[in-house]
């Protein structure tokens, strides 16, 4: 009897140790992921990101009792494909990639980013190399003359934005305008331009940022000509099919990251301040919508360059139908919030 009670004994010691054990083992045991991995774009190379993101995917760990690594990507279609193949499971995506994510890779968004001054938007720019006297207008004359930079395919800011907003609602079509087009990261275009290698590119406000930040004598010899409207900031995005009690977990903790008032929010804010970040604000799919709503445009301006009727008719009715659906989501939302 007293040698079963003494077994008894340490079989309950043994469960209320394993119960203390890491985060990822007591994850193992509720049968959760004992990994997750998050993917950031390192198109600001990613020895440059990699100090700036590991804080914060450290904070994540602690928060959620799963270990999170970082995924790397030097593309936007790679981060795309990753989460849909199901090699990562969360990421830092600017809005266009977000939306791809969101078709393809069953993601959703959970929250938004908020940059240091308070803003959710950011703009899509044109930048050229001081005293080169290349204006706007010597852009938009299409003399062949320049060689250009766009962005990557799938970005909003560097590709997307420029094309909506300024060369589409002008009949341009880059490939005919200029001496040369080439796409590269925000980062290789501003280095381009800085350098003389590249007459004009495309980039974007926190871009120019970050270019200041790693790179003052090179940023100083670069000067915007040409802003875009507001677009959305970046969001974070994982797959739907994650556990929800862990999705929730992985939402308040952007929400709630650096709002507090102790030091170790003081600390998670100095995280945020290298990320150039004011913090997070809760959003679904719904904040995409404006891509939705440019990609649609270029699609109808793409249809009516082509001259067919029926292509035409039916970008048309999809650019409305777009249009229409953001609307009236736009009318919803004050109601709802009332």
């Amino acid at each position: 009897m007293i040698r079963r009670t003494l077994i008894l004994t340490l079989s309950a010691a043994a469960v209320a140790l394993s119960a203390c054990g890491k985060p990822e083992e007591k994850a193992a045991a509720a049968g959760a992921p004992t990994e997750l991995t998050f993917s950031i774009l390192s198109a600001e190379n990613q020895a440059s990101m990699e100090p700036l993101w590991t804080p914060l995917l450290t904070d994540l760990s602690e928060s959620i009792g799963v270990k999170v690594k970082p995924y790397f990507a030097t593309n936007y279609t790679s981060l795309v494909e990753a989460m849909r193949f199901k090699q990562v499971h969360m990421g830092w995506f600017s809005a266009s990639p977000a939306l791809q994510a969101v078709r393809r890779a069953d993601a959703e968004v959970l929250g938004r980013v908020v940059d240091a001054g308070g803003e959710a938007t950011y703009k899509s720019v044109i930048i050229v190399r001081k005293g080169s006297g290349i204006t706007l207008d010597k852009i938009l004359s299409c003399d062949k003359t320049l060689n250009f930079g766009l962005g990557d395919t799938q970005s909003t800011s560097g590709t997307l934005a420029p094309m909506t907003y300024l060369f589409t609602p002008r009949d341009i079509e880059p490939a005919k305008c200029f001496k040369s087009v080439r796409s590269a990261s925000h980062q290789a275009n501003a280095f381009s331009v800085a350098n003389g290698v590249l007459d004009v590119a495309t980039n974007n406000s926190v871009g120019l940022l970050f270019f200041a930040r790693q790179s003052p004598e090179l940023a100083a010899k670069v000067e915007t000509i040409w802003e875009s409207p507001p677009l959305p900031e970046s969001s974070i995005v994982v797959r739907r099919d994650l556990d929800p009690a862990l999705k929730e977990k992985i939402r308040q903790f952007f929400l709630t990251y650096g709002t507090g008032t102790d030091e170790k929010a003081a600390k998670q804010r100095e995280v945020l301040k290298g990320l150039a970040y004011g913090g997070f604000k809760p959003a679904d799919n719904s904040y995409l919508d404006p891509v939705r709503e440019m990609e649609a445009g270029e699609a109808l301006a793409a249809a009516k360059r082509s001259g067919d009727a029926g292509r035409i008719a039916k970008a048309q009715a999809e650019f409305d139908k777009v249009r229409a659906d953001a609307a009236q989501k736009r009318a919803i939302e004050p109601a709802a919030a009332q």
